[in-house]
């Protein structure tokens, strides 16, 4: 049986690509959400086996529900992959760009690729509610003359042809994508990486303290990011990745931090990303 995965979007979007470059080789069926929180309600349903879903991006950065999203859920973090955004303008095969008058994409795809499109003045640039959506549209609506910014994989998906690949302002231009499977057991020995989530005393120096440690047992800190918490006034709680080469001295960080925090979940321990 294909492995159930909980998206957020349509398939053929990146989510998807995320998806399949983290399972490589297995058979895969995509369930579609609206909504991040959507994931984790059909996992909990029992109509997903495991969720992927964004937490951060280079050029946008970070996806700050997301984080609460971990922090208030019992799923466990197995795992990572990064995905380079490649957008590319798509329409019926056949088309060219001289045929093209609108193109519809979601909001986001279409301020990473307006450079492209001011070459293109003629075009009308239409906000849409997911990249791959639109390019659903374009193909089983057979609309001529409109394109689609969207995946390769949704150009796949779809049959629609790409005419300009790559069309996205900023080249370097990743998300990190987040594994919630737990059928993915990462070996001891190979993890590697950690995602953490913590409060703080409210007094000065606190959160110093806690990364002099960090530093002192040789945790390099790839990411911290500070969220207020619901319900209680000018307090925080931080949201932090470590990467580690031994996990003995990860262990010995945690039990040299954990006294001086008020609380510390540990998200998910896995293998990072390449």
């Amino acid at each position: 049986m294909a492995k159930r995965i909980a998206i957020q979007g349509f398939s053929g979007c990146f989510h998807e690509e995320a998806a399949r470059k983290f399972y490589m080789g297995q058979e895969l069926s995509m369930v579609e959400c609206n909504t991040f929180d959507q994931l984790y309600q059909e996992k909990a349903d029992g109509n997903a086996d495991a969720i992927v879903m964004a937490i951060e991006n280079t050029v946008s950065g970070g996806l700050l529900p997301n984080f609460e999203l971990l922090r208030k859920n019992d799923l466990k973090i197995t795992g990572e992959v990064y995905l380079r955004i490649v957008q590319n303008l798509m329409a019926l095969p056949g088309q060219t760009m001289d045929d093209i008058h609108e193109v519809r994409s979601h909001y986001m795809a279409i301020n990473q690729t307006r450079e492209f499109f001011k070459k293109y003045p003629h075009i009308k640039l239409v906000e849409s509610e997911d990249t791959a959506k639109s390019a659903a549209q374009v193909a089983k609506e057979g609309l001529k003359g409109v394109g689609a910014v969207a995946s390769a994989c949704a150009a796949d998906l779809y049959g629609l042809q790409i005419l300009r690949p790559s069309i996205e302002t900023y080249k370097q231009n990743f998300t990190r994508f987040l594994i919630l499977d737990e059928a993915v057991q990462v070996p001891q020995s190979e993890v590697d990486k950690a995602s953490l989530c913590f409060t703080l005393p409210h007094k000065p120096g606190s959160l110093a303290q806690i990364l002099t440690i960090l530093s002192f047992y040789d945790m390099n800190l790839t990411r911290i990011q500070s969220l207020p918490l619901p319900g209680r006034e000018w307090q925080y709680f931080f949201y932090a990745d470590i990467k580690f080469a031994s996990y003995q001295r990860y262990e010995q960080a945690l039990a040299a931090v954990r006294p001086l925090m008020e609380d510390l979940q540990i998200l998910g321990e896995y293998t990072a990303a390449i």
